[in-house]
């Protein structure tokens, strides 16, 4: 049974699984009838420094790899239809860059500025982290508060701790959009 995390709340992945190595970082939500939202999934690979280790660590829909092939987006689902992860993100965690501290995950909606989107117009929006091998869901991050302001939302960050890994249900909605996280972190 998966662990239910509340926003602010942490939990040691690979001491509670010391033998996991390769996981499905899975994002879904509903979009509330009458509207078309297209959300996007990213990855931020960053070093001790917060930012990008190269521009290539930023794992995108334009990028759908690390160069090392550690972190791997499975591609766009413009429109989120469907039951489950709407996007997904592979992190093969013994081949993440030794330079790689944390791993952001956000989600934004695709031209939100100008077709006046944001959160609001979301309902049962998750993160949740399942271990590949076994197919087993290790946690759930529902976000259950309305963050009808933000056209983006940190979701959370897996964070190294030696050979460790930790997740983080941070759940911070943002009015920057994608560039300006690029612009913060590359």
């Amino acid at each position: 049974m998966a662990i239910s995390l509340k926003k602010g709340s942490s939990f040691d992945l690979t001491k509670k699984q010391p033998s996991l190595q390769k996981i499905l970082v899975g994002l879904g939500w509903d979009v509330r009838p009458g509207n078309n939202l297209d959300l996007d999934a990213v990855c931020f690979m960053l070093g001790g420094n917060k930012k990008l280790v190269t521009d290539e660590h930023f794992v995108f829909y334009n990028n759908l790899r690390s160069p090392e092939k550690s972190v791997e987006h499975t591609g766009d689902n413009r429109t989120g239809v469907g039951e489950g992860d709407d996007e997904m993100i592979l992190v093969n965690l013994p081949l993440v860059d030794n330079r790689v501290e944390e791993l952001l995950f956000v989600v934004t909606i695709n031209d939100a500025t100008i077709k006046n989107h944001n959160f609001g117009l979301l309902e049962n929006a998750f993160m949740r982290i399942v271990n590949v091998e076994t197919n087993e869901e290790i946690l759930r991050y529902n976000l259950d508060v309305d963050y009808s302001n933000g056209t983006e939302v940190e979701f959370g960050k897996l964070i190294k701790d030696g050979s460790d890994w930790k997740f983080n249900a941070v759940g911070i909605s943002t009015e920057k959009g994608l560039q300006g996280y690029v612009d913060i972190y590359a």
